[in-house]
């Protein structure tokens, strides 16, 4: 089974590239973007083993720069 999550993040005011830049790098992200409005940046998340999905999300919440996040997990 395939576990994704979206996270969405707010960031320090003008570090939100440098912090996409960080997420982006992190293993089973597959994608990630800049938004504008109540949050700065939006990441997806996609692995077979929840246990490593909440790894990654733990990773993502500690980058810095990264003062905000939601993590919405979808299911199949």
């Amino acid at each position: 089974m395939t576990y994704s999550a979206y996270i969405l993040g707010v960031s320090q005011m003008g570090k939100e590239k440098d912090v996409l830049k960080r997420c982006v790098q992190v293993k089973d992200v597959t994608e990630g973007t800049i938004v504008f409005g109540e949050y700065d940046l939006i990441v997806k998340i996609m692995t077979d083993d929840v246990k490593e999905l909440r790894k990654r999300v733990e990773e993502i919440r500690n980058i810095e720069g990264l003062l905000k996040t939601i993590t919405l997990i979808s299911t199949p």
